[in-house]
């Protein structure tokens, strides 16, 4: 598909010019693009305009090695758009590991956070997006993917959480931090999408080859509060639905720091 048409698309769908627009994608689903995965950066920045700001995750997934914005990948799992757009000229990425990267007038805002834990705290990127009302595009990608629930949750101070740890440099040496992380199955994030459709506040249309999901970063945080504050595990299976990891949330911590460095 040329990228002119995924420029029309994505018009067409709701991105507004010279606004911030978080994007979680994964272009098999939504290939072929003339340029592979630098056409769709292409067509997505020319769908903003000179005036907005592109987002992207840019988080490794290596807890043992201490985090260098300008060589360490992101992870696998967040595809090769990506981790190929923190390599762009002209992108900023956050200086810590659970990373963002953005470029346009708001992408030192949005990505130069100290490091968030756990990761999608309201001073997260992630935060910085719902403050500045961003919106999220899900680009062949559905709500398990949309970090947006994750701020809700902390928001919304959730009872659960797994052990997690990182590794950062302090006085020359690295070293551990343990925390606890709002993380899950994430399957019941799918929620979102009715209590989004509910109220109309979802655009959903092609984009390239596959399907998109269109909403304000706002807008999915309410929502998912209101769930949250009536029943605080909306998001979790139940016991013994069979889910291992909505098991160990449940059974784990509140989300948090468990021990400072040193």
């Amino acid at each position: 598909m040329k990228r002119s048409e995924v420029v029309r698309q994505l018009r067409a769908l709701g991105v507004r010019p010279g606004g911030v627009l978080l994007v979680h994608t994964s272009f098999r689903a939504i290939r072929p693009i003339d340029g592979g995965p630098l056409g769709l950066i292409a067509a997505l920045r020319e769908a903003l305009g000179p005036a907005g700001t592109l987002a992207m995750p840019s988080w490794t997934g290596d807890d043992e090695a201490p985090f260098d914005p300008r060589t360490t990948p992101a992870t696998e799992d967040l595809g090769a758009t990506a981790d190929l757009f923190w390599r762009q000229p002209g992108v900023v990425r956050s200086d810590h590991l659970q990373a963002f990267a953005a470029i346009g007038p708001g992408a030192e805002a949005v990505v130069k956070t100290l490091l968030p834990l756990p990761p999608h705290t309201r001073e997260s990127p992630v935060g910085r997006v719902h403050d500045l009302d961003g919106q999220v595009l899900l680009l062949g990608v559905g709500h398990d993917a949309d970090t947006s629930l994750h701020l809700a949750e902390l928001m919304a101070h959730v009872p659960y959480g797994v052990a997690r740890h990182c590794t950062v440099m302090q006085d020359g040496k690295p070293t551990r931090i343990d925390y606890s992380e709002n993380d899950h199955c994430c399957r019941r994030f799918a929620l979102a999408d009715d209590w989004l459709r509910a109220e109309g506040l979802q655009a959903e249309g092609p984009v390239g080859h596959g399907m998109a999901r269109l909403f304000r970063a706002q807008d999915v945080v309410r929502l998912a509060l209101e769930r949250l504050h009536r029943d605080p595990f909306v998001f979790l299976h139940g016991r013994g639905e069979g889910c291992a990891d909505c098991d160990l949330a449940r059974a784990g911590r509140p989300a948090g720091l468990i021990q400072s460095p040193g």
